[in-house]
């Protein structure tokens, strides 16, 4: 991994689940050469208590570790949604959300805005 960390997608309650795909933190590193600006990681992997605590969704691609809420700083949401949506016109998670970005790497196309 050239710009991140697995400890950066540990799941937030301390239970040590940090098993992150391979296929996101590629997707992840594409979106942070591409802006050339770090990204933080909000939400990576989530337990399944975890996820019940903080809302999530039932069956959440975080707790499958193929999911991550992130900022790319100094950049808009939007304009990273754009960018992903652009990117990836026909696979993945892409979710637009007022102070971030989430992306899941699914195997079918999903979209929404929070």
């Amino acid at each position: 991994m050239k710009y991140f960390k697995r400890a950066e997608f540990a799941c937030k309650c301390g239970c040590g689940f940090s098993a992150v795909d391979v296929e996101l933190l590629e997707a992840l590193e594409d979106v942070r050469e591409h802006f050339n600006q770090p990204i933080t990681i909000n939400s990576g992997c989530r337990c399944e208590a975890h996820n019940r605590a903080v809302g999530g969704e039932p069956n959440s691609m975080h707790t499958k570790g193929i999911a991550a809420d992130f900022v790319v700083r100094g950049v808009s949401p939007a304009k990273v949604h754009q960018y992903l949506t652009g990117k990836y016109p026909n696979e993945y998670g892409i979710g637009l959300y007022r102070t971030w970005v989430h992306l899941d790497v699914r195997g079918e196309k999903a979209r929404w805005e929070k």
